[in-house]
């Protein structure tokens, strides 16, 4: 299974405004918030099936993780684990993908 991880442009553009939305009221939340989602991620080549397949889609590749209220979805590949989008649980994957 393929162990290097590939960002999204939009998957980075929506780590980088969740960060600044909540460093709005904290930069010292942002920061952890970041570094607990790059943990996971970092983590995802370990045991790559061990995010759930996202429900509002049939494509077993195109798995996630959740932390607190924002899922981490990503696309397994042949050659890599693409980090497609990190989105807050209450919007429409649809939307962000």
């Amino acid at each position: 299974m393929a162990t290097e991880i590939r960002w999204s442009p939009r998957a980075v553009s929506n780590l980088e405004e969740i960060c600044k939305y909540i460093a709005r009221d904290s930069k010292h939340y942002a920061s952890l918030f970041a570094k607990k989602i790059l943990i996971i991620i970092k983590n995802i080549p370990q045991f790559p099936r061990s995010g759930r397949a996202v429900p509002e889609y049939s494509d077993e590749n195109l798995r996630e993780k959740v932390y607190q209220n924002y899922r981490i979805v990503y696309r397994l590949k042949d050659d890599s684990i693409e980090i497609v989008a990190i989105c807050h649980g209450a919007k429409q994957l649809e939307d962000v993908l």
